[in-house]
């Protein structure tokens, strides 16, 4: 256990501690010292402990190995090991384009549990299939609505790398219409190999990289 839910833990048990001392001795709040302890224990202190909490728990949800959690995206785990270049999240993993340890948030908050009110509703949507639903197939998985370039932009934008690609200066107009949005960076024959899970069975794995 690590420190942040050590420290939760040791909270909450001394919540529960004066929670159950103030029920079973119910007198003690006639007096205002009595009436200040039940107070802070009976409001003040689990509210503080369910938002530490929360607040504990969603930054682990940001984590690869919580994505990777759930059995049917054990697949896309492993097309980030994949020993080709052309497949983008592999060549963003294995060199470090994108942080391990949070490479699915790093690419996917857009609908994930960190985007707006409706991508959280989606992510909740996700948990609920996940213990509730019927869990579809990895090569049955897609994103609700198309990839968009500004969760690329977030990284590349400006970087000379970026700017200067001849690919992306074919036409005059080609580079302001990736970054509008116009012109796709995964759907314009262009880095349109991602996951492809139903490939994996024909690919070869990078040796020199592990999932977090």
């Amino acid at each position: 256990m690590n420190r942040p839910d050590l420290l939760l833990t040791v909270f909450a048990g001394v919540a529960a501690a004066l929670a159950a001392a103030v029920a079973m001795r119910s007198e003690i709040t006639r007096a205002r010292g009595g009436k200040v302890l039940a107070f802070l224990a009976l409001f003040i202190l689990p509210v503080v402990s369910l938002f530490g909490g929360y607040s504990t728990q969603m930054e682990k949800a940001q984590s690869t190995t919580f994505c990777l959690s759930c059995h049917t995206m054990t697949d896309h785990g492993r097309s980030l090991l994949i020993d080709d270049p052309s497949y983008i999240p592999a060549s963003h993993f294995q060199n470090n384009r994108v942080p391990r340890d949070k490479a699915c948030y790093t690419c996917h908050t857009d609908y994930a549990m960190f985007g707006g009110l409706r991508s959280k509703l989606r992510g909740l949507r996700h948990l609920s299939v996940q213990y509730l639903g019927t869990i579809p197939a990895p090569a049955d998985i897609r994103l609700y609505d198309p990839y968009n370039n500004r969760e690329c932009l977030h990284c590349h934008l400006g970087a000379r790398t970026f700017e200067e690609r001849s690919a992306h200066n074919r036409t005059p107009q080609s580079l302001a219409e990736i970054k509008a949005n116009a012109l796709s960076c995964t759907s314009s024959r262009c880095h349109d190999t991602v996951h492809d899970v139903a490939s994996l069975p024909d690919t070869t794995p990078w040796k020199g990289a592990t999932l977090p």
